[in-house]
């Protein structure tokens, strides 16, 4: 009989997937396990198992498609088994919400003429503008003596028939004295501060379509810095006790066949028992109450070529610096070529980010929420220190901040938590017992 093969729900807050590419082709022999697609969901790129054998009869979603959980992307047969296309068509495609050309509107038959304009040229009107007449009527006789009495015709109103200039309206015009106009100040130009030069977009512009992944980096983000109070604190750690613990180890381990430790491997142990000794640390923040977690489910952020993804290892405060270090590598490169599972990412309960490795020196990272603190871990830096007798030495440092949310974590709190990681990490080999 067919099977057909659905987006499944790769995560809690999956309702759509990409299909990045189909790894098996139509007439491909299917069995349990194989790789059949790529899938990008809203938090991970991920390869897609099949969970029965066949021969993949049919594709219905293209690559590059985006698809809502639960719908079909292809199907599976058995061998020589034909496809009743009818019984598994695929879900009809969601109707289309461009709006549909309106029709033509036919020319209406009766025109409506255009409005008539009355011509006044020729009627008894005359219109000021501002004191200027467009027509002057006046009598010979009047204009003779204006000329004479050199009175200006345009400021004179006639009073004569149809407001005809007379005589008498000139006689009396230079009899009325003119207003005298005011003095007209000389405006002297201002210099005018130069534009500034034009924006022009660089001629290499690139638009980058966000991915599901960035989409939900973005918005979860975003939500946390606009909702979560956040506070900060930060420790300077002698480091110097750590690297040369971490070298012992590693000059013994590599010949015995033992992997090498990392200074990350010794923060994540850190972390995992200072969150156990300040357990409002490793808690969540739920309206009206708060959830304190009974186990560290710790998470690191690893950098993918997508964004950002954080595996988690599970109860972290019972497992050894050696048991982490195997597991936070194995989980770091399938996070890498995106084979990891669901339960592999989600349900991390504190986290700790490492730019140590990119030369950052000090960084204050956003909660990644529903979580409530994240530690912030710079690089190693050599410096000279004042040591206890007082004297200018070599020393080597590493900058600790904690990021925290205020609702769960109050300042003490949070102080507690990055002193208890403090004498852990200069004294490391109590992370060791």
């Amino acid at each position: 009989m067919p099977i057909a093969i659905e987006m499944p729900k790769l995560s809690d807050t999956m309702t759509e997937g990409t299909l990045i590419k189909w790894i098996k082709k139509v007439g491909d022999t299917v069995a349990v396990g194989d790789i059949l697609a790529e899938v990008e969901t809203d938090k991970a790129t991920m390869e897609m198992e099949a969970f029965d054998e066949g021969v993949l009869a049919e594709i219905y979603v293209r690559d590059g498609g985006k698809v809502q959980v639960g719908q079909k992307l292809a199907i599976l047969t058995a061998k020589g088994e034909k496809l009743d296309s009818k019984a598994l068509s695929p879900a009809p495609a969601t109707p289309s919400t461009k709006a549909e050309p309106a029709p033509a509107t036919e020319p209406p038959t009766d025109r409506q003429a255009p409005p008539q304009v009355e011509d006044r040229r020729d009627s008894g009107t005359e219109v000021a503008d501002h004191g200027v007449r467009d027509r002057i009527r006046v009598s010979p006789l009047a204009r003779k003596v204006a000329q004479e009495m050199g009175v200006d015709l345009s400021r004179i109103l006639g009073s004569g028939p149809g407001g005809r200039i007379v005589r008498d309206d000139i006689i009396a015009a230079a009899k009325t004295p003119m207003p005298k106009r005011e003095a007209v100040r000389e405006v002297v130009p201002q210099p005018v501060p130069p534009k500034p030069p034009a924006f022009v977009p660089p001629s290499e512009e690139k638009k980058i379509t966000l991915s599901g992944i960035r989409k939900t980096i973005a918005a979860r983000l975003l939500e946390s810095k606009t909702s979560i109070p956040h506070f900060y604190l930060q420790a300077e750690i002698d480091s110097e006790p750590l690297s040369l613990l971490r070298q012992t180890i590693n000059t013994a381990a590599e010949p015995a066949g033992f992997g090498k430790l990392t200074v990350n491997d010794f923060i994540l142990k850190a972390t995992a028992v200072a969150a156990t000794r300040v357990p409002l640390t490793n808690a969540t923040f739920a309206g009206d109450s708060i959830i304190q977690f009974p186990d560290v489910q710790l998470a690191c952020a690893v950098a993918i070529d997508e964004g950002l993804v954080t595996p988690v290892i599970r109860q972290a405060q019972k497992k050894s610096i050696g048991q982490m270090s195997a597991e936070i590598k194995d989980l770091s490169v399938r996070a890498r070529t995106k084979k990891l599972k669901p339960e592999e990412y989600q349900g991390g309960t504190i986290t700790v980010s490492n730019l140590g490795g990119y030369g950052v020196e000090q960084f204050y990272a956003i909660i990644n929420p529903p979580q409530s603190v994240i530690v912030s871990v710079g690089t190693i830096v050599k410096k000279p220190v004042v040591n206890a007798a007082g004297q200018i030495v070599p020393g080597q440092r590493m900058t600790i901040t904690v990021s925290c949310d205020h609702r769960v974590v109050d300042g003490a709190v949070g102080a507690q938590f990055l002193a208890e990681l403090k004498r852990f990490l200069e004294n490391p080999t109590l992370l060791l017992i």
